[in-house]
This record gives structure tokens, sequence and C-alpha cells, in this order.
């Protein structure tokens, strides 16, 4: 018999395969696409009594003389806040808060379908890093947690690190921590097809923005040894004078071999090439790479080598895109994440919980586990559960729980 999770992949497959029309896109997104449904309906003289005045003064009074009550009688332990000022939206760039409004809607709608969890987007019309987090102090009371979106590097980092400090509920930029989670999931899944272990390795990394500096410091805390990262002026490391802070950092314990160049002399000899960027890289350069080369192409929409090629000298790859084998997808790790730090009433997102969420997607892969399934599919309906009981007890062991 057919599992739940076979059923929803082959579903997924054979609609990825049906065009989709410009004509669907716009018309299911008309109106947009979230809208409040109520828990307990009012359609009585008693029902609005109850929900609304005077009834509703009752829960506020005790509110006011006991703050914890709000987690109680209010959706506000459960929400959500989805916040960005539109300033790299998927592969858009900088269009702004209200273009981006239909990618937050979209994470919206995540949420709510893999973890059940209430969320409301909100866009803010500024980029200064002191307005984003004076705004989200002030915003506090109204949710349980944020994720931050669609930012650009560097603000990301320093808006991220004073959001997190500022406020005592989780808080994550899923561009950088979401990609990073499943870029290790599925790292570790292709080590275990392939018998190789991750202490030995030699990683290239192609970019350094949100999603690669997150990726470098995961793999880094995972037990890689040997990280090589290049940005749009090459190798990074010691003999750059252009670095600013966080590429700085980056330089201090990356790249120990001190290679100097492009791609071409990072990815000679290397085990794993991570493109986190949008640019490409080139055939001969993958093929330089040791034999049972892994290739993780995630740019969007085109990858930085067209996955036929990139097979062709590794015995694995991935991409962000669907429509191939092994897609990388940020939502098999955040709606869990959050999911789990709110269960365990997390004051914030450890790199232990991020870890634990990493193991989690692994382990639902199972005896599935193959070249061309490492990570599960974004559909699998086990997922968010596993990841969100990993993190929980994650937040749990570190005693970060309120």
């Amino acid at each position: 018999m057919t599992s739940t999770a076979d059923d929803h992949n082959a579903t997924s497959q054979n609609l990825a395969n049906v065009p989709i029309t410009d004509e669907e896109i716009f018309r299911s997104h008309e109106g947009g696409k979230l809208s409040v449904e109520l828990c307990s309906p009012i359609d009585t003289q008693r029902d609005l009594s109850i929900a609304y005045t005077p009834g509703v003064a009752q829960v506020s009074r005790a509110i006011a003389a006991d703050r914890d009550l709000v987690d109680k009688y209010t959706w506000t332990d459960r929400l959500v806040a989805v916040v960005s000022d539109g300033t790299a939206v998927l592969g858009l760039g900088d269009i702004g808060p209200r273009a981006s409004l239909p990618v937050m809607e979209g994470k919206s709608a995540l949420f709510r379908t893999f973890a059940g969890l209430n969320s409301i987007p909100i866009v803010l019309d500024t980029t200064d890093p002191d307005e984003i987090v004076e705004t989200l102090i002030r915003l506090r009371p109204s949710f349980g947690a944020v994720n931050l979106e669609d930012i650009s590097a560097p603000r990301c980092f320093e808006i991220e690190r004073r959001v997190a400090e500022a406020l005592d509920c989780p808080v994550m930029h899923d561009d950088q921590h979401g990609t990073a989670i499943v870029v290790l999931a599925a790292l570790k899944g292709a080590l275990t097809h392939l018998d190789k272990d991750i202490s030995g390795l030699k990683i290239v990394i192609s970019g350094a923005g949100a999603a690669g500096v997150a990726c470098a410091k995961i793999l880094h805390a995972a037990g890689v040894p040997d990280i090589v990262i290049l940005d749009s002026k090459g190798i990074i490391g010691g003999h750059r004078e252009d670095l600013n802070e966080f590429k700085s950092f980056l330089a201090t314990w990356s790249n120990p071999r001190g290679l100097t160049g492009g791609a071409a002399e990072a990815l000679a000899g290397a085990d794993v090439f991570l493109g986190v960027s949008a640019g490409t890289v080139p055939e001969e350069a993958i093929a330089s790479m040791n034999d049972g080369a892994i290739v993780f192409a995630l740019s969007n929409p085109d990858p930085e080598i067209h996955p036929e090629v990139a097979a062709k000298y590794a015995s694995v790859v991935a991409t962000g895109r669907s429509d191939f084998p092994n897609q990388i997808n940020n939502v098999l790790a955040f709606p869990g994440v959050f999911a789990g730090a709110l269960d365990a009433d997390a004051r914030r997102i450890t790199e232990g919980m991020k870890l634990a969420a990493a193991d989690a997607i692994f382990g639902v892969v199972g005896d599935d586990l193959a070249a061309d399934h490492i990570v599960p599919s974004p559909l699998d309906p086990r997922v968010a559960p596993a990841v969100a009981e990993a993190v929980a007890a994650a937040a749990r062991i570190e005693g970060v729980t309120k």
C-alpha cells in the first residue's frame, strides 16, 4: 500500500509537470491569499455579548492584572509576524514593501498549512535599521515570534541581532537560517548515501550574502573543517583588504589553506559546491572537483549550473527548484522551527535548535534515502511535526524557555 508521504510526492511530481499560466497565478492571488476566521461563531446576541462588550471587558481586566494571561486568552502566543522591508525579495531584488506583500502573504499561508500557526504579514516603508527595530519593539505585544524575510545583506545581520536582543521571543531571518538548516539536512542525506564523513569535507560556497554567511556558519558548527567562500570578487580570505565586517569575520576561520583566486581555484579538488548566489559556475570548474562530488546549485530560477550538466561529474545534485530532484526548500524548516520554539515557550532560537531541526528533516527521509531523494518533499506532512518536536526538545535542553 502506498504511504501518505508517497501519495503527496507522486501528486506533487505530476502537478509539477503541468505548465502554470499567468491567468492561473493572478487569479489565485486576487484579493490576497489570507483571511481571518473565527474560532467561535457570533450568531446570537449572547455570542456577541461574550465575544465583545460586555463580556470581553472581563478578559481585558484579567490581563491587565496578570499580563501572562494574554497568551491564554488571545492568539499572541501562536502568532508569527512575517516582517519585510522589500529590499531583497526572491530573485527580484529591492522592489519595495508593497510589491513584497504577496510573498509575505504566501509565507503566512505556508505557516498555516504546514504548522497550523497563525501569522500576519507586516511590510515596513523604511529601510533604516533603527526604525525597523524600533517598530518591532513597539509592536511586540501583538505577536509571539518574528520571521524576518527578504531584507538585504549586510543590513539583515544587524537587524536580526538587534531585534533578537530586544525582544523576549523567537526571532529568525529565514533567508539566512531556513536555508542553512535545509542545506545541512540535505548534506547529511547526501553524505549518508555516499558513505562519507562530514569531518573530511572541502566545501565551496558561492555567495556571501544572507544565505551564504548562515550556511557557512552552520556547516562550520556541524564540523566541516575546510570551507572556502566566494563573493563577486573571488575567494574570501585574509589576503583581501576590501571586506566588510561580516566577511572579515568569515575570513578569520574559513579558507584554511589560504587559497586565492576565484571559482576555478576554489573548486579544484573540492567535495561540495554550494551555490547561493545569482551567478554561474563553469562546467570545467565542476569537472575539477573530487570523485563523488556533491553539487547544490540553489539559485532561482536559474541554478548556478544546470543540474543535468552537474550530474555528469557529481554523484548527488540538488537545486532550489521543484521541477528537479532534491529540492532544497526553506519550507522544510521554518514552519517546524517556529512551531517548536513556540511550543517550548522559547525566548530565542539558538544554534542548537537549528542543528536539531536539520537532524529532524534528515531523519524523515529514512529508508527512502537515494541519490535523488536526500531530503523529504516540501509537501511531506511528517516534516513540520518532526522539526517542531526536535526544536522544542533542544530549547528545553539549552534552557532558553521562559
